[in-house]
């Protein structure tokens, strides 16, 4: 058995949200000029969360439901997850992104751990501002550990999916790293690149033998 975590904006979705909300808020170039840079790594994820959600406040929170209908999954999504299932293999979602959005798409795929970011309301209204901590590179590794610990998996049996710099940690953490259509200093770390190819592309990876492991 193995544990697979996945990255979900650009990874299991074909976008990302903070960039869909920031389409209702007036603030997409400014917002998509920041993902960029947090990807590539030039700035901290917590940072770059901070400023995107700021351009967000004063949104009524009927937007979330706007954006939930906006979210596409990546061709071969539910054919992987649905494969996982089916080799009865834990899996799990760790997102830069928030739970409003993430956690109804993780229960229609059938996924119960999912680690995100939440945004603050006040009187129906987001405030510019998420609460509790932020979901950084940091987070999302431990994330996958406690995934991994929860079903008695050691961390060779770990695979993780993603494809800008926040995914690093949960990279080098698994014993497989996937990098999924990513940005070229993620492609450079990851044990695998998948590029140009839907998201169950990464299977042949999986069905490889684990690192320092002697067999699958």
């Amino acid at each position: 058995m193995r544990v697979v975590v996945m990255d979900v904006d650009s990874t299991l979705i074909t976008g990302e949200v903070i960039e869909m909300l920031a389409g209702h808020a007036g603030s997409r170039a400014a917002v998509t000029e920041i993902t960029e840079r947090a990807m590539r790594g030039e700035i901290d994820f917590a940072t770059s969360l901070h400023e995107r959600v700021a351009t967000l406040a004063g949104l009524p929170v009927s937007v979330l439901d706007d954006v939930r209908g906006e979210m596409e999954l990546t061709p071969g999504a539910e054919r992987l997850v649905a494969e996982l299932h089916r080799r009865g293999w834990p899996v799990g979602l760790v997102s830069g992104g928030f739970h409003e959005l993430v956690d109804p798409l993780a229960e229609r795929l059938g996924i119960g751990f999912v680690r995100a970011n939440r945004l603050e309301v006040v009187d129906g209204r987001l405030t510019g501002r998420v609460r509790g901590p932020v979901v950084d590179r940091d987070a999302k590794a431990h994330a996958l550990a406690e995934l991994a610990a929860t079903h008695g998996v050691p961390m060779a049996r770990t695979v993780a999916i993603g494809d800008g710099a926040n995914d690093l940690g949960m990279l080098a953490a698994a014993g497989l790293g996937i990098a999924f259509n990513a940005k070229p200093v993620v492609c450079a770390q990851a044990d695998h690149a998948v590029l140009d190819a839907p998201l169950d592309a990464v299977l042949v990876h999986l069905d490889a033998p684990p690192v320092g492991s002697p067999g699958a």
